[in-house]
């Protein structure tokens, strides 16, 4: 599977915006630089509205067979996931793994999807492949430091909120979910229970619904019942489609993914791909969250 946003990129989970198939990749562009050619850029923007229309290739496998494929992505590991492997063989590893908990129309479903992805990605690397160049090498490796540079958004109920939100903590533990994902709503409460652990540590979590981008009423709405039916209180946000955080959360191909962002704004470490509802993965994340909080007293 493709290391993308530092592996971002797949388990267990839901893609973002209006689909409601759970663990489905979102599509993403990449902007033509200003200094490029008009020939260069046509041929970039041909380039990635290929890539855009395969990436939507995946998408449709896993809305056709959401069902099915929302069971798969709930028996994933993340122990064995492997950034540089294919994400067609982690798919069937899963599958085969947990093969004994699928029927046989399912297990058929699911191993045809698998197939068709594997030659999806295949198409996908030779783009890819096509598209690098030095700059975007750099561009690229200085992405997730960039992320919350210069960040906006507001509150559900219509509270400004900028890059201070950061700075004014020792750690700020951001969750990626929408209303639709299962598995990102099954850990909200879990998500609640974390913020009230941290507070006094100088930590807070922050959620970021991918469907209510741009102030999108309805789903705002609609995110704030689901949040009010679990009992969370802490803060989730609306960001703009177009920002770098609006960017970096429209690349994520699955959900729930929860990141730790340091004091100056850093992505701090590894995503952590699954519901912290599960008891090792919260533990996993409050041993993050400790060594986070502990090289901030340190620099202080």
């Amino acid at each position: 599977m493709k290391n993308k946003l530092s592996f971002i990129s797949i388990f267990t989970l839901c893609i973002a915006l209006s689909l409601t198939a759970c663990g489905v990749k979102q599509a993403s562009t990449t902007d033509s630089k200003n200094t490029q050619t008009k020939a260069g850029s046509e041929a970039s923007g041909k380039s990635d509205s290929r890539l855009d229309d395969l990436y939507q290739q995946e998408n449709q496998l896993f809305a056709d067979h959401d069902d099915v494929w929302n069971k798969a992505f709930g028996m994933m590991n993340k122990s064995d996931a492997d950034p540089n492997g294919n994400y067609a063989d982690y798919l069937a590893g899963t599958v085969e793994s947990n093969k004994n908990s699928f029927t046989d129309d399912e297990l058929k479903t699911l191993n045809e999807d698998i197939e068709t992805i594997r030659k999806i990605e295949k198409q996908i690397a030779e783009l890819e492949n096509k598209n690098t160049s030095s700059d975007d090498n750099k561009k690229d490796s200085s992405k997730a430091s960039s992320v919350f540079s210069d960040f906006s958004g507001e509150d559900f109920d219509g509270n400004k909120v900028d890059d201070s939100l950061f700075s004014g903590n020792a750690v700020t533990v951001v969750n990626f979910w929408f209303t639709g994902c299962k598995p990102c709503v099954a850990e909200l409460s879990k998500l609640n229970e974390l913020n009230d652990a941290i507070k006094s540590m100088g930590g807070e979590v922050v959620g970021i619904n991918t469907e209510t981008f741009d102030g999108n009423k309805k789903a705002i709405k609609e995110a704030a019942s689901v949040l009010e039916s679990q009992g969370v209180k802490y803060r989730n946000l609306s960001i703009g489609s177009s920002s770098a955080a609006g960017k970096y959360a429209s690349e994520i191909m699955a959900f729930p993914t929860t990141i730790l962002v340091d004091r100056n704004g850093n992505i701090v470490g590894e995503p952590m791909l699954g519901g912290i509802d599960n008891k090792d993965n919260y533990d996993a994340l409050m041993k993050q969250i400790k060594s986070v909080i502990d090289a901030d007293s340190t620099n202080k």
